[in-house]
């Protein structure tokens, strides 16, 4: 469970209905059925307008990562690589086999295959490269929907808005609820507003950061098992690999 994902969704809308409190607005003054069903409705609707089926399907599937990332263990990565490199250095690459059948992750089983059949390096490299592309791009549209959907929202609130102003202002010869009506007219643009910048948004970078991990992850994974291919000594491997992910360290 992210932590952070939890604790930033009870802050954000904390602070909103809590501040709400403090003011002296009474909390069912911005429960307004109609201005959700106006602001999800219309966000949705337009983001859906955007993206192939496919994609927006892996969108709402990926809101998952948000809350339960998978475990991007970089130090994992690397110790798993220097133990590939002390197998091959020692009875050759041809031993990396059995560790190519074990394999769970199927870029690292993909990658020891081609070391363990003799793959060109360079072409090694082209084909592990091609699948981490094909990987950030399919990703990339998860995290553009979320960014389309924060950018469409504040404006189906503003559009709830002025829905709401519209009834109101048909209804002025009832002057004593003029106040109220347009009170509840500005609680679309305040769900607007959160969708936007509470849920939208935040998930989709969220998101983004999930993508570049795993990405960086398979970065490591590549250049690894092309320096186990070239020979090269285990120790200067994992500095190498430490180095990519310097940030962490």
């Amino acid at each position: 469970m992210d932590l952070a994902t939890i604790i930033g969704l009870v802050m954000g809308f904390g602070a909103v209905f809590g501040g709400a409190v403090l003011e002296g607005l009474h909390l069912s003054a911005l429960i307004q059925p109609t201005a959700a069903l106006i602001v999800l409705g219309g966000t949705f609707g337009a983001t859906f307008v955007c993206f192939p089926l496919s994609a927006i399907i892996k969108a709402f599937k990926d809101v998952k990562i948000a809350f339960l990332p998978a475990n991007v263990d970089h130090e994992s990565v690397v110790k798993d690589i220097i133990n590939y490199a002390t197998k091959a250095r020692r009875n050759g690459l041809i031993s990396l086999e059995q560790e190519a059948q074990t394999a769970k992750d199927p870029f690292v089983k993909k990658g020891i295959s081609l070391v363990v059949d003799g793959i060109d390096p360079q072409k090694l490299r082209e084909t592990l490269e091609a699948d981490i592309t094909a990987f950030e791009d399919h990703s990339k549209h998860s995290v553009e929907f979320y960014e389309a959907a924060g950018g469409f929202s504040p404006t189906i609130g503003i559009i709830g808005a002025v829905l709401g102003l519209i009834h109101v202002m048909s209804n002025l010869s009832d002057t004593s609820k003029l106040g109220a009506g347009i009170a509840v007219a500005f609680v679309a643009t305040i769900y607007g507003l959160m969708v936007a910048n509470i849920i939208c948004l935040p998930i989709g970078t969220k998101l983004k950061i999930r993508m570049k991990e795993e990405v960086l992850r398979r970065v490591m994974i590549l250049e690894g098992l092309i320096a186990i291919q070239n020979g090269e000594n285990p120790h200067f491997i994992e500095q190498k690999l430490k180095a990519f992910a310097g940030g962490e360290h």
